[in-house]
């Protein structure tokens, strides 16, 4: 019986070896560690990297990563690549018509940009002068920055007519993939113009960058401006090219709701002010309050999406495509004044699929967000703040 029992140890030591050396366990017989599961990545922060600004309007990038930064009162500013320092105020630019909603506004730099003979464009509520005096409309300045100041400076486009009152300026600077220049122009609160061909107010005009109209440009009939790209706009302040498509995309102001995401395509009416789902100063909003019904089409475009009531006022706006958060590439961002929030737009397509309102209980009105080089976001607010949105 004992040399049963040992035989039988024996076999079965042996084929524990066997099984072991099948499973690749050989050496001390441990099996390899599962791999530990990847981190979930950072949460998004939100933080100031500049407070000391007065009424920021337009931020754009220089080539070495310093930024531009209009504030509405009429100065230019120079910041470090990082945000925190002013590095200079720029001399040179133009005395600007600082009421209301007007003042220095958008700020953008030429694609064939260097240090030694580049471009940039400034828009801006341009005071009027002679039999204009009191009156004011959107103008676009093209100037050349020679170290802290503008030289060579000279107004290629102006809003025409110029206008009383201090509301609906538009304004932001886009540049086309063709190296053209697309202009977003309020109404000034007028209305109607938005349907006149004859006047640029309530539309997005496409310049070349010496201001001439392009001859590719949409016909608009007899007496139309030239420049006229779409028309039936209110007050678009929100403006960025589709990175796929390269198509101008646009966010305008409703009036009592009605806030308007468009794609602003060659000879487009969108509608204003004879269709939007806003409704009137002075009434309860309702659906039966709506502008011409609310319902845009078939006669003019319909917008991708709407706010309101309440209205968001969408301000600034831009395609996500960086890296630093690859789950929200090709998502739209855009800030927003009455809503105080930053929105986050989920796109299919031309399709906005969902929206969620960000950093909504900060109290801030973000009126422009850009990205930054290397995929952070940067969000300037009406109280003085330059924010960067990274992990």
């Amino acid at each position: 019986m004992a040399t049963a029992s040992r035989a039988l140890r024996t076999m079965a030591l042996a084929a524990c070896a066997l099984l072991a050396a099948s499973c690749g366990g050989g050496g001390g017989g441990d099996t390899a560690p599962a791999p530990m599961p990847e981190p979930p990545p950072a949460a998004p922060q939100l933080t100031a990297v500049h407070t000391g600004l007065q009424s920021p309007w337009g931020l754009a990038l220089l080539p070495d990563g310093q930024m531009l930064v209009t504030q509405k009162a009429g100065s230019l500013l120079r910041l470090s690549a990082d945000g925190r320092t002013t590095l200079a105020t720029i001399a040179g630019v133009p005395a600007v018509a600082a009421a209301g909603q007007g003042g220095l506004l958008d700020v953008v730099v030429d694609p064939d940009y260097t240090p030694a003979a580049g471009w940039i464009y400034l828009s801006y509520a341009e005071p009027g002068t002679g039999s204009e005096a009191g009156l004011a409309g959107t103008a676009v300045l093209r100037a050349r920055l020679q170290g802290d100041a503008l030289v060579d400076a000279s107004v290629i486009f102006r809003q025409a007519p110029k206008v009383a009152g201090g509301n609906h300026f538009g304004s932001r600077l886009v540049v086309a993939r063709d190296k053209t220049l697309f202009v977003t122009l309020g109404e000034r609160f007028l209305f109607d113009p938005a349907q006149d061909v004859t006047q640029t107010l309530g539309k997005v005009v496409r310049i070349a960058r010496d201001g001439n109209a392009p001859a590719d440009n949409p016909g608009f009939g007899a007496g139309a401006r030239p420049g006229l790209w779409s028309i039936g706009h209110r007050n678009p302040q929100g403006a960025a090219l589709h990175p796929d498509t390269g198509e101008l995309w646009v966010s305008e102001h409703g009036p009592q709701g009605g806030d308007e995401l468009n794609i602003a395509r060659a000879g487009a009416n969108h509608g204003w002010p004879l269709r939007s789902y806003g409704c009137p100063y002075g009434v309860t909003p309702s659906a039966a309050c709506r502008y011409g019904g609310g319902v845009h089409a078939p006669d003019f475009v319909e917008p991708l999406t709407t706010w309101g009531p309440p209205s968001t006022a969408p301000s600034g706006l831009v395609f996500y495509t960086g890296t630093l958060f690859p789950e929200w590439r090709g998502q739209l961002f855009s800030g927003s004044l009455a809503g105080q929030t930053l929105w986050r737009l989920t796109l299919d397509g031309n399709t906005v699929a969902a929206r969620e309102a960000m950093f909504d209980t900060l109290g801030e009105r973000f009126r422009d967000v850009r990205q930054a080089p290397d995929g952070a976001l940067l969000l300037l607010t009406d109280s003085g703040k330059l924010m960067r949105l990274a992990r």
